[in-house]
């Protein structure tokens, strides 16, 4: 028996094992990237949506609470003197701003828009029971760059 024979052969790794391990962790920690990527980018969405969901819902509260007198002659110049639910229809604003026109930090390049129609208007449907002139619909559509659009829609009848 030789020498050769004897001796066990040496463990280890061969240069093609080492890159074809190089190339599978590679491809992996690719995808990994990959993934976190998507999800990093995916994070700011419920931010933003939440935010224009706040927007939206403030802007239909206020319109709520005034009250349902009918349709004013002219609608006032400032949103502070909106005194019915009517002078709303066709406000729009690019920058979110209170009622005293104070603008909200942060929501700068959000854009408010809000619609107030009545059963029978077009798209508008018919409320069994109630005379067309004693409902409005109330839309309030609140959107941000890159983001879709948030619509909260509400009725109001006469007292």
């Amino acid at each position: 028996m030789s020498i050769e024979r004897t001796r066990k052969r040496m463990a280890g790794v061969t240069l093609v094992e080492l890159i074809i391990a190089m190339v599978i962790v590679g491809a992996a920690l690719a995808g990994l990237v990959a993934a976190y990527n998507r999800a990093n980018i995916g994070s700011a969405d419920p931010l933003v949506t939440q935010q224009m969901l706040a927007a939206a819902e403030t802007m239909m509260e206020e319109i709520m609470q005034k009250p349902f007198t009918g349709a004013d002659p002219a609608r006032p110049a400032s949103r502070l003197l909106y005194d019915e639910i009517g002078d709303y229809n066709g406000y729009a604003q690019t920058g979110i701003v209170n009622v005293n026109g104070d603008p909200v930090p942060g929501l700068g390049n959000y854009t408010v828009r809000v619609i107030v129609d009545r059963p029978g208007d077009a798209g508008v449907p018919a409320i069994t029971g109630v005379n067309t002139g004693d409902a409005r619909r109330i839309r309030v559509e609140v959107s941000a760059p890159g983001a879709e659009a948030v619509v909260l829609t509400g009725w109001r009848t006469r007292p």
